[in-house]
């Protein structure tokens, strides 16, 4: 099973983490087979990047989010909160008050 985990980087006491696909059995800062982005939580706020097209191709292959970067990306506005890619909203219509103004 592959997941898309934190992997911690920074020296001591001033963490900073890596977004990685890693392998399940794989050590939290070993083997991984690619960076999807960084998270840093010693800035205020926190900042997160995120290859967003790399994350849902690797969600669609079947990749599981730990729960600490589900809640993280979730908080970002990332993800919604079913853990999936947020639909994107419908665009309000606003051709029948041009119709009425052109009308007028």
């Amino acid at each position: 099973m592959v997941k898309i985990r934190l992997r911690r980087t920074g020296t001591k006491k001033r963490a900073s983490f890596r977004i990685v696909v890693a392998p399940s059995r794989a050590p939290r800062d070993g083997r991984f087979l690619e960076i999807l982005g960084h998270y840093n939580p010693r800035h205020d706020p926190p900042t997160v990047v995120v290859n967003e097209e790399r994350l849902f191709h690797w969600m669609s292959q079947g990749a599981q989010l730990t729960d600490s970067l589900k809640r993280i990306l979730i908080s970002k506005g990332i993800l919604d909160s079913s853990g999936k890619k947020p639909e994107a909203e419908a665009p309000v219509a606003e051709e029948p008050a041009a119709e009425a103004e052109a009308a007028a």
